[in-house]
């Protein structure tokens, strides 16, 4: 067992650190190869195909939606069953979980592949632009069930400990993606075609490179049965849906910024945008945090060491503190090139140094989010993380940017976004706090069965 469950002994700021710079290096992966899939597409000088590729992302991005929900819920059971010991549950889990998303995920990308030409309407596309992004995405939504495998396992490597081979995974898809786009862009002149056969290339690596490892060195899956299949509905969706919905908060929030942003002029919307590209390559390892510590909750919760929980979750905080002040510092020593970089000037430059400042700084109130967020969907109250991101994204995001942009102008609308994440993050670490002091972690061990569902009510009513 100790082998399996790998968290349950040595230092916790370790295992997070670990894990969290692995995470980050494949998300980064991920960021880079979009940032060249733009360069190569920019490079043709048809400014319908860059903006297609834009207007197709916004609708991956709910399609992916769907394999972040089931990578959550796949690493938090098969974490919680390897830290109760119990390694022929975490295959049956694993399994099951796999299939599910390979169901669900092929169910999903038939209804909208099926309705593509409504779908990229609704976001605003029309003429040539349209037909474009629905040519790109005709040939990618079909290979969602890829993904979900990609996906699905790598949450199963992370929740083995095996951050490495989670992060080579990704790594290896950005590689056949890079080397892929200009041989076909470019060599057989497939143009926005072969950007997405290189996508379609890079998401066959990743399932690929998933998988080999948890057959080879994890013990694999099991044979599926119907009854294994019907015991694991319900955990599986009980993380997976709220997990799903907790993705799609994040969008909301940030177009609601963006359309406050415009009416102060391209030089502020430009500036939103410069900090939107700058926040994911900066506090990559923050954003990893979630996916990274959640495995070392899981196990913990699993083996029932709930001092060892509560200790993940302080030691997730002070590592999201020690990483946003030394890349606050960083942003802030080179914020004159950054600026200078972009061709910043006027409000988009006062935007960039607003950001490499004391704004900077805020990021670990979404920090604490992220950890919070792996608590809750680990220990059993995954609707906490849903309840909680929408209200940062909408009552926590809204009102504040309304009374500080009436303040403060264009630099309100940041500013006012960076509050509504103090006062939500508060809450989710009040939450998270009460859960851990007893609510959550002296349930059975099981907490989606149907008692541990009407605690979560009672608890949550009283």
């Amino acid at each position: 067992m100790s082998e399996q469950a790998k968290f349950l002994e040595g230092s916790l700021f370790r295992h997070i650190t670990v894990m969290s710079l692995t995470s980050s290096i494949g998300l980064m992966a991920i960021f880079a190869v979009d940032f060249i899939d733009m360069i190569f597409i920019a490079m043709l000088g048809k400014e319908a195909l860059a903006a297609a590729v834009g207007y197709a992302g916004a609708i991956l991005f709910f399609t992916t939606s769907f394999g972040i929900g089931m990578a959550i819920a796949a690493g938090a059971l098969v974490a919680r069953a390897l830290g109760a010991g119990d390694t022929d549950l975490a295959r049956r889990r694993a399994t099951n979980a796999l299939l599910y998303g390979l169901i669900f995920g092929a169910a999903f990308a038939a209804l909208v592949w099926s309705r593509l030409d409504e779908i990229v309407g609704l976001v605003g596309t029309t003429g040539e632009t349209k037909r474009f992004a629905v040519e790109y995405l005709a040939i990618i939504v079909p290979t969602l069930p890829l993904l979900m495998i990609g996906m699905v396992g790598s949450a199963i490597l992370r929740a083995h400990g095996d951050a490495r081979r989670a992060m080579m995974a990704t790594i290896y898809g950005g590689v056949v993606n890079a080397v892929l786009d200009p041989i076909l862009i470019f060599g057989l002149d497939l143009e926005l075609t072969g950007a997405a056969l290189a996508s379609v290339a890079a998401r066959i690596a990743i399932a690929a490179t998933a998988l080999s490892p948890v057959l080879r060195h994890h013990g694999g899956f099991t044979m599926p049965s119907a009854r294994g299949l019907m015991a694991d509905l319900s955990p599986v969706l009980t993380i997976a849906a709220p997990a799903i919905l907790t993705q799609l908060a994040t969008p909301v929030g940030q177009a609601y910024v963006t359309r406050a942003m415009a009416a102060y002029g391209p030089e502020a919307v430009a500036g939103t945008a410069i900090v939107g590209r700058l926040t994911p390559l900066a506090f990559g390892v923050v954003f990893a945090l979630s996916g990274a510590i959640g495995p070392i909750i899981g196990q913990n919760f699993g083996a029932e060491k709930h001092d060892r929980v509560r200790a993940a979750f302080r030691e997730g905080l002070l590592f999201t503190a020690v990483v946003v002040v030394a890349i606050s510092a960083v942003l802030y020593v080179l914020r004159a090139p950054i600026a200078a970089l972009f061709a910043a000037e006027g409000m988009t430059l006062t935007l960039v140094l607003l950001f490499c400042g004391p704004l900077a700084l805020a990021f670990f109130f979404n920090g604490v989010i992220f950890v919070a967020n792996a608590a809750f969907n680990n220990l059993g109250h995954p609707l906490y993380s849903t309840w909680i991101n929408w209200g940062r994204h909408t009552l926590g995001t809204i009102p504040p940017v309304m009374l500080c942009a009436w303040l403060f102008g264009a630099p309100g609308v940041l500013i006012g976004q960076a509050l509504g994440g103090v006062v939500f993050a508060a809450i989710a670490w009040v939450l998270a706090l009460r859960i851990m002091s007893g609510d959550g972690t002296t349930q059975e061990r099981e907490p989606f069965s149907r008692q541990a569902r009407l605690m979560a009510l009672f608890h949550l009513r009283r």
